[in-house]
């Protein structure tokens, strides 16, 4: 596909999921972007992802959704367990057809790199320092860290797709005050093989007032596991390895042969995250031409499902935005916002109101109610009703929305 340079030059910052969906579309749309990425070469690992109907509907117009392809399956098995060992077979929604799709992360970074046109500037062990705005532009110093020289660029516009740390977010806006921690801690890594006594595409969920345990299964590959467990002292559980705050956070009861072969895992892992839960609220997600992304702007938690999904589709529809306002960007970036912000504000609420029980119930209460809503799924003549009204729910409609459909 040939490109017309018909808009601005754009500095994408962060070369993941948001920030390379954003590329991809400002060069259809006949934008110059150059892509700034703190890393020295593009990361290839990623874990369990989910991708709903927004997302897809993104990946598709962005012409990335048969590269990153889908690792559900029917062979896929699900299973609520618990210490001693016992398992119960759980309805996985992902195998009904509106379902979300499994996926690794970089199964999606990929597919985004290759859709890249040749023509993008890629820069790599560079960061921005300084971003200093007027009415015409931004001017960005940007720093290589590994010859350690700055060099001062204008740009048209800025968009910091960074992540929940955001360097854009701090330099343009005051970065630490839009942090909301949940008060949960994660620990994730991708298992080499499945889960002992388990066959290749099994999952399982083990779920305690307070923690939980879940390997998300794969068609094709063995599972991503993850630990979840809330807290009442974050700094307490980064003061010591992740594996002590991981084992004091599931004791003191004996862990069993089960959980403590996942635990010995996670440990044994040569890549694995450890990490506090926290959300991204803002009022603003622009200020000048300076525009947040992704989970620089948003960051709503794996526990909405919908950081993938929602990344894309804020990609794609930011260089919508910028193609129907030409010679406009300020003008643009609200429009985008606006269309942007009460789809996000809904996904957000949902990880705080449903998502975040679903993966770790906070008392036994919760649980209770987890386990009823289980055994209905699974009755005879009545689960698979059951798991359809779940996929036409409010909160499911609201993950399939197009929010990035084009617009008359």
């Amino acid at each position: 596909m040939s490109h017309v340079r018909k808009g601005g030059r754009a500095l994408v910052v962060g070369l993941g999921i948001s920030g390379m969906a954003a590329a991809v579309r400002l060069r259809q749309v006949g934008w110059e972007p150059v892509v700034v990425e703190r890393a020295p070469a593009r990361r290839s690992g990623g874990y369990y992802i989910v991708l709903f109907g927004s997302g897809v509907a993104s990946a598709r117009r962005l012409g990335v959704l048969e590269r990153i392809g889908d690792r559900g399956g029917p062979q896929i098995a699900l299973y609520d367990v618990d210490r001693g060992g016992s398992r119960r077979p759980r309805v996985n929604l992902g195998s009904f057809d509106n379902g979300p799709r499994p996926m690794l992360r970089g199964d999606v970074e990929q597919g985004l790199f290759a859709a890249l046109p040749d023509d993008v500037e890629i820069r790599y062990s560079t960061v921005p320092t300084r971003i200093v705005q007027d009415d015409s532009g931004a001017l960005v110093s940007l720093r290589d860290t590994a010859t350690g020289t700055t060099v001062d660029e204008r740009f048209d516009l800025v968009v910091g797709a960074d992540g929940m740390r955001s360097t854009v977010r701090e330099l343009a806006f005051d970065s630490r005050r839009y942090l909301y921690p949940m008060d949960y801690m994660i620990a994730v890594t991708l298992l080499d093989r499945p889960v002992d006594g388990f066959g290749l595409s099994d999952g399982l969920i083990l779920a305690e007032p307070g923690r939980s345990v879940w390997a998300f299964p794969f068609a094709d590959r063995a599972p991503s596991l993850l630990f979840s467990y809330r807290t009442r002292d974050i700094e307490a559980e980064f003061g010591r390895p992740p594996i002590e705050s991981l084992r004091a956070a599931f004791g003191p009861e004996p862990t069993g042969p089960l959980l403590e072969g996942l635990l010995t895992r996670y440990q044994e892992a040569p890549d694995a995250l450890f990490d506090s839960v926290q959300q991204v609220r803002m009022p603003n997600w622009s200020r000048g031409r300076v525009v947040l992304i992704g989970d620089a702007a948003w960051c709503m938690t794996l526990y909405s499902g919908m950081g993938v999904s929602s990344g894309l589709a804020g990609g794609e529809l930011l260089g919508t935005t910028l193609q129907r306002h030409p010679g406009d960007v300020p003008g643009a970036l609200r429009a985008w916002e606006a269309r942007m912000r009460p789809f996000i504000r809904t996904q957000q609420d949902s990880a705080l109101a449903t998502g975040r029980r679903m993966f770790t119930p906070q008392d036994r209460k919760e649980l209770i109610v987890r386990a009823g809503l289980r055994r209905l799924m699974r009755a005879p003549g009545l689960g698979k009703a059951v798991c359809r009204k779940l996929l036409d729910s409010k909160d499911m409609r609201a993950k399939n929305a197009d929010i990035a459909a084009p617009w008359a």
